[in-house]
């Protein structure tokens, strides 16, 4: 068994895991029908009570006229940037060089729209007004991401967003928010959901990072718009004879955890304190500004997992179930605060941090 497997099977053995909700098992979806009565009829290819219910709750949630269940957030953004596109008949967008579409969908967005992307600002921060201000070239839709998960989950100001939003307004530029952990960055501006929607044309979140449901995303914005997706989620194969399953989770865990992230975001403020006193650790940002941060170790890969694994042994604490070697001598990992954390007995949790910090010094 190579190390990377070690650390996982140790992190998943441990008594307590910090991260998350806890195990994506077949117990989610159960827990989920169990508060459902037995005669509720299923959606039929986007239509039926329990979509259209769901999708009226989110559309008031975002403040939005409508809103639409898409099967994934892949499929909801490709289709929101391809609409804008063909209203200002220009295939340009921008968006961070780290966005999601722009790493880890295949360039999906090139191959199946041909829309041509423009990446604004360093990878390593974030997107500010006087990126748009120069951008060299004209786009029709602009994507911004809340929080900016690649580079630690940080968010621009609010008065930043706000800036952006009537530049972009005053321009004509549409504006996107990739809003998959929205939810969680309500506690840092201390605005709602719909207040921080209503700078964008179209919001998408996700169903099951911050809420946990099973899978799937909503794509929200005026009626105009959101028609349209459906056309286009229709030609991407997304309009399933039923998806009630993901639907009926979506739900249950939003009504479950929606008034949670006061206490998610003040956790990872804890969690990230606890990391920075250890030696040879930082977190980013320093202070969350949700319930999400990397741990940055400056040690390499192949010396801290043995260190972990010994940790969670030693005291049943699980940290991470993974590293990913960031330099020769560093390396990092994610972490994102859900309902685990607040079982984690805090006797044990200091335990595990100061055996952690112990082995740091003598690794130099």
């Amino acid at each position: 068994m190579d190390d990377k497997n070690l650390l996982l099977k140790a992190f998943n053995e441990a008594e307590y895991r910090l991260p998350g909700h806890g195990k994506r098992n077949v117990q989610v979806l159960k827990e989920a029908l169990d508060a459902v009565e037995d005669t509720l009829e299923s959606d039929h290819y986007g239509a039926g009570q329990v979509i259209e219910d769901f999708q009226n709750k989110m559309a008031t949630m975002l403040g939005k006229e409508t809103a639409v269940f898409f099967p994934s957030g892949t499929m909801a953004q490709q289709i929101a940037l391809r609409i804008w596109c063909d209203v200002k008949k220009l295939k340009r967008v921008a968006y961070h060089p780290l966005c999601h579409l722009e790493i880890h969908e295949e360039g999906g967005l090139k191959e199946l729209h041909h829309i041509e992307s423009v990446l604004l600002a360093d990878k390593d921060r974030l997107i500010q007004l006087e990126d748009v201000r120069q951008m060299p070239e004209d786009i029709a839709c602009l994507l911004l991401e809340l929080p900016q998960r690649e580079i630690g989950g940080q968010l621009p100001e609010y008065e930043e967003l706000e800036a952006i939003s009537a530049y972009c307004r005053s321009k004509g530029i549409k504006l996107h928010m990739d809003g998959a952990r929205l939810l969680e960055v309500t506690p840092y501006y201390q605005k709602t959901a719909a207040e921080i929607s209503s700078l964008f044309d179209s919001v998408y979140i996700s169903v099951y990072k911050g809420i946990g449901g099973i899978a799937g995303a909503v794509l929200a914005g005026e009626s105009d718009f959101i028609q349209e997706s459906k056309v286009w989620k229709r030609r991407h194969g997304g309009d399933l004879i039923s998806l009630y399953p993901y639907i009926l989770s979506a739900d249950y865990y939003f009504n479950l955890r929606q008034d949670k992230m006061q206490q998610y975001y003040r956790e990872a403020k804890e969690l990230a304190a606890l990391y920075n006193e250890c030696h040879g650790i930082t977190t980013l940002p320093e202070v969350p500004v949700s319930n999400m941060f990397h741990v940055h170790a400056h040690v390499p890969k192949e010396k801290l997992e043995p260190v972990l694994v010994e940790i969670y042994k030693a005291t049943g604490v699980g940290l991470t179930g993974y590293l990913t070697a960031a330099a020769d001598t560093s390396c990092q990992y994610e972490v994102s605060i859900g309902d685990r954390y607040a079982e984690m007995p805090k006797e044990k949790l200091k335990a595990a941090f100061q055996m952690l910090d112990e082995k740091l010094r003598t690794l130099g």
